[in-house]
């Protein structure tokens, strides 16, 4: 079967929620085996904690959780602008209709009731982060007076064409992604190089300064903030 990929390219991360050990455990193995990038939770609090931190490409939530309820974490990631586009998977042993009505009005984009297959559930991950990933890959980015259009492959400031090397476009998309959020650079160098490849953390700051470069003319402000000890970010300044 077919991987898919993220958004930036590399391997699609998926975020794992199920209070129950044994079976993210093997949920977990199963994906890793298949080339997935794998991060587990184990309650809603620190469902929401790492999809605020670690932004994966995808979520499988368990409905069924202590403190805050797989809907509750839908719901509060769906409020959330840095958060409110990652495709989420329910799984939960609740199979009537109602139920699976009441997952999708809050936000959930599939539905997988237990028990299920490990074939049934990659096919299902697979066809959303297609489908996510045919949307995403259509959008015209626009933060401040910089415009990435991503069907032409083509970034403009205000009134003028920028041109970019292949590292320091997917860096400029996936902080247009999320603006305002400052990424570290472990995370990414992980989202724009890959997590299986490689690469001396200045390696960033290099393509920053390479992107920066590229993006500012004299008397232009710029639009990426450093944040000293924590990483970068993308701002909305408009020239």
């Amino acid at each position: 079967m077919t991987v898919r990929q993220g958004s930036d390219g590399a391997k699609a991360r998926i975020l794992v929620v199920d209070d129950e050990v044994d079976h993210s455990a093997m949920i977990g193995f199963n994906l890793e085996r298949q080339g997935y990038n794998i991060t587990m939770a184990e309650d809603g609090e620190d469902a929401i904690d790492k999809a605020r931190d670690e932004l994966p490409d995808l979520i499988l939530l368990d409905w069924m959780l202590p403190g805050r309820s797989g809907l509750g974490v839908c719901r509060a990631l769906r409020r959330e602008r840095s958060t409110r586009q990652i495709p989420i998977i329910m799984l939960t042993a609740r199979g009537e209709e109602a139920d699976r009505v009441r997952g999708l009005e809050n936000g959930a984009d599939d539905y997988l009731i237990k028990p299920f297959s490990m074939a049934e559930l990659s096919a299902r991950i697979n066809a959303v982060l297609r489908r996510v990933g045919s949307a995403r890959d259509e959008e015209v980015l626009e933060v401040g007076d910089i415009i990435m259009d991503q069907p032409a492959h083509k970034v403009r400031r205000g009134d003028r064409s920028v041109k970019l090397g292949p590292t320091e476009y997917r860096l400029l998309q996936h902080l247009m992604h999320s603006p305002g959020r400052v990424f570290s650079r472990e995370h990414l160098l992980d989202a724009v190089w890959g997590r299986d490849v490689y690469v001396e953390i200045r390696t960033v700051d290099v393509h920053i300064r390479r992107l920066r470069k590229a993006l500012n003319e004299a008397g232009e402000p710029d639009p990426i903030r450093t944040v000293r000890s924590a990483g970068y970010a993308l701002d909305n300044i408009a020239n």
